[in-house]
């Protein structure tokens, strides 16, 4: 029998579970996709923050792999909760694409000065490069955010350089680097959730790539130790074992940034609640900004 693989069902999302599945058909092991929808795919005219974070993308796949809907999901990585409901496991990792932004833009560079992103990560980092910026919301798939681009609503848009490339566009614009724009926890990467089943697991893992699970394994740590969601502008990036991690205040005006080279997870999480403590101040800002009430 094939394994059901889930998907959301935007253009990006369809692209990065065929990839899944050509390198699962290309072990040898049959494949079947299915496409699932979820409430942050349908309710784009609000901020994430609103309607529950990042999760929303991932929640959806997840039910349908503990009715027995589906096998397995495939996700971006930074979708997914720190918080995992019970039965289920993170059995692949791919090898990580770029974790950097990109910014895409109609103009020349020296003369944006809308940019659209609804992440307040990428808002406050901006907004430190430069504070003259005027940053719009701007929600929707890959496809939408590049139609209203082109429309002449925004002069530039940050996307995810990861998933221009699996998509194949040629866009005008450029990388911004991980070191200055920190990028979020697990971008660039693609994992693969499956119910916890030993077989299914064992077919699964033959796609795991080593590094790529060291690093993202470690930026989680560090996100779980800060916490503040989706609600705190916070970059955590690791590479090869060394680690840079940042919050910044909504405005972009302070920081609180850590940079070390790490060998273990301990590592990870001493870093991480390191950096909580020296930058609580920021991340009880940004819930009562927001209107949220503090995870903590």
């Amino acid at each position: 029998m094939p394994v059901i693989i889930g998907t959301r069902g935007s253009s990006l999302a369809l692209a990065q579970t065929a990839k899944v599945c050509a390198l699962l058909q290309k072990q040898g092991t049959e494949v079947e996709e299915l496409i699932i929808s979820t409430r942050g795919d349908t309710v784009t005219s609000v901020p994430l923050h609103e309607i529950g974070g990042q999760g929303v993308f991932v929640r959806a796949l997840d039910d349908a792999i503990l009715a027995g809907e589906i096998d397995a999901a495939v996700h971006s990585m930074k979708d997914i909760p720190a918080k995992r409901p019970e039965g289920l496991v993170t059995s692949a990792i791919i090898m990580r694409d770029s974790p950097a932004d990109f910014i895409a833009h109609t103009i020349p560079l020296d003369s944006v000065r809308v940019i659209g992103t609804s992440s307040t990560r990428r808002k406050a980092q901006l907004l430190r490069h430069d504070p003259s910026l005027e940053i719009r919301p701007l929600r929707g798939n890959v496809d939408t955010r590049l139609r209203k681009l082109e429309e002449g609503l925004y002069d530039a848009i940050i996307l995810a350089e990861a998933g221009m490339q699996r998509m194949n566009l040629d866009i005008c614009g450029e990388r911004l680097p991980p070191d200055t724009f920190v990028p979020a926890p697990n971008q660039g990467t693609i994992a693969i959730v499956s119910r916890d089943d030993p077989g299914l697991n064992k077919t699964l893992s033959r796609l795991d790539h080593e590094q790529t699970r060291n690093d993202v394994m470690a930026e989680r740590a560090v996100m779980e130790e800060v916490g503040g969601g989706c609600f705190t502008p916070q970059g955590i990036y690791c590479a090869g074992g060394h680690l840079i991690a940042e919050v910044l205040s909504l405005d972009g005006k302070r920081c609180v940034r850590l940079e070390k080279d790490i060998e273990t997870l301990e590592d990870a999480r001493k870093c991480g609640i390191q950096l909580h403590n020296e930058a609580k101040e920021l991340i009880t800002e940004a819930y009562r900004t927001l209107g949220i009430e503090d995870e903590r």
